[in-house]
């Protein structure tokens, strides 16, 4: 099998992209994600999407990394690139598949100006902070969040 490719998403891979987001987010919809696509990001930062894919088949992983003012742990007088999400279908995992999607990742954000990279995840997600660990990220903080209602 030939190494997978990493490039800029574009319009044609919405709705596979959808479909992986919905896997990583699945608090919102196929639907909704696939409206966010349509629509374009939220943010008046910059922002980019990288999808990784074999010369046969469809999408099989996505990086969406952004421009941040500041992230936890970083150089408060910078912006900072900041993983948004980041996804790799299991059956692909452990193929050097989702630190191509950071390293393109890494290079978007350098080539906007920044010097640092930030991310984050879960508490409890073991796997994405070993992946995280494993691309030379560090550990800044552990943080649980509360609400109340009123």
């Amino acid at each position: 099998m030939d190494p997978a490719t990493i490039r800029l998403a574009q319009k044609p891979d919405h709705i596979e992209l959808a479909k992986m987001r919905a896997s990583l987010w699945p608090e919102a919809s196929f639907a909704e994600h696939l409206r966010e696509l349509e629509n374009g990001p939220v943010s008046s930062l910059p922002f980019a999407s990288f999808v990784a894919h074999f010369a046969e088949g469809g999408l099989i992983g996505f990086v969406d990394v952004g421009l941040r003012s500041h992230a936890d742990g970083c150089d408060p007088a910078r912006p900072v690139g900041f993983i948004e999400g980041w996804f790799v279908d299991p059956s692909f995992r452990r193929r050097g598949i989702g630190a191509a999607l950071i390293g393109a990742a890494e290079g978007w954000a350098c080539s906007q100006g920044c010097i640092e990279m930030a991310s984050d995840t879960w508490i409890d997600h073991e796997e994405s902070e070993l992946a995280h660990l494993a691309l030379g990220f560090e550990i800044v903080d552990r943080c649980i969040h509360f609400r109340k209602k009123l």
